[in-house]
């Protein structure tokens, strides 16, 4: 696909990337497709298991805040790990939300970064993308098709059409935000100021490494804080990289989800194609998303959010 030059600035708000190769790699696609590139220290910092000193990484993303800088494009997050809960009291949220509230701006990342999107949304209105990150999808050692078409098409329309063919137990038609992301940093934000306090959404969820009982759990944690009771339903992307053991004795993801389905008291969908995997699709976090489940599939219509030219 044709793509047209853009800024980019990279932020690198939690782990730093453990492939050299995979920078180098990313760095020079998108210099090929003739992308201006900033803050490329980001993409090259190290303390410790993080992108840099707690200081530097809230830095990366405070710099947008400031008047006589020109704004990017597209703020791309570097990886995702862990270490962005601990620059959140950190952030100009009154300076971000004077500077970006009315730019058309697409701030992208997944994973970690969820605590960067929920918080900008509870503390400065800001909408985000729920996407692909600069080392583990740009840098992979063959990019994604689906991945990257998504990524463009998402952050350059006005509204778009997310589908699912996955057959659905729970029908479904629903007008809300759409909002959400990793689902272990969503349930640590639980109580904090930087849990966004949406009422009526459609709330999506994923999560890598975790086993089933934790997943019910952590969702749990939603539902019984009050977190669920308040959205239209829960989508849920891709939990990949869980295992299983002869001491599960049946209890498997499907076997969860059908306990959650009894308790949470909102719809379940499932097979959004979001998450921790090659194929991923690039969601806009604050959108305003009409939402259909019938048994044959689900179809999700995103608008209002802000997207390039």
């Amino acid at each position: 696909m044709i793509v047209k030059p853009r800024t980019i600035d990279f932020v690198a708000p939690s782990g730093y990337p453990h492939d050299p190769a995979a920078v180098e790699r990313g760095l020079h696609r998108l210099r090929a497709q003739g992308h201006r590139l900033e803050n490329l220290h980001a993409t090259q910092r190290r303390f410790q298991r993080f992108g840099g000193t707690d200081s530097e990484r809230a830095a990366d993303l405070n710099r947008l805040a400031d008047p006589a800088r020109r704004l990017p494009d597209i703020v791309l997050a570097v990886r995702g790990g862990y270490g962005a809960s601990r620059i959140l009291h950190g952030l100009d949220f009154d300076g971000l939300q004077r500077r970006l509230g009315d730019r058309p701006i697409a701030i992208v990342g997944h994973s970690d970064f969820t605590a960067i999107q929920c918080a900008l949304y509870a503390r400065a209105g800001l909408k985000s993308f729920g996407g692909p990150m600069f080392a583990g999808d740009f840098g992979a050692e063959h990019p994604s098709t689906f991945t990257m078409q998504n990524f463009w098409t998402a952050i350059t329309r006005p509204a778009f059409t997310v589908t699912g063919n996955t057959p659905q137990q729970q029908s479904v038609d629903a007008t809300g935000m759409l909002w959400g992301g990793n689902l272990a940093i969503l349930a640590s934000l639980v109580g904090t100021p930087y849990m966004p306090p949406v009422e009526g959404g459609i709330l999506f969820i994923e999560d890598v490494n975790e086993h089933p009982f934790r997943i019910e759990r952590m969702i749990y944690q939603l539902h019984q804080s009050g977190v669920l009771g308040r959205q239209q339903a829960l989508v849920m992307g891709e939990f990949s990289g869980g295992r299983l053991s002869d001491y599960d004795n049946g209890y498997s993801l499907d076997a969860m989800l059908e306990q959650v389905r009894a308790v949470i008291g909102i719809p379940v969908v499932t097979g959004l194609q979001f998450g921790h995997v090659e194929n991923l699709l690039t969601l806009p976090f604050g959108a305003t998303a009409h939402l259909v489940a019938r048994p044959q599939g689900f179809t999700m219509k995103l608008s209002d959010y802000p997207h390039l030219a």
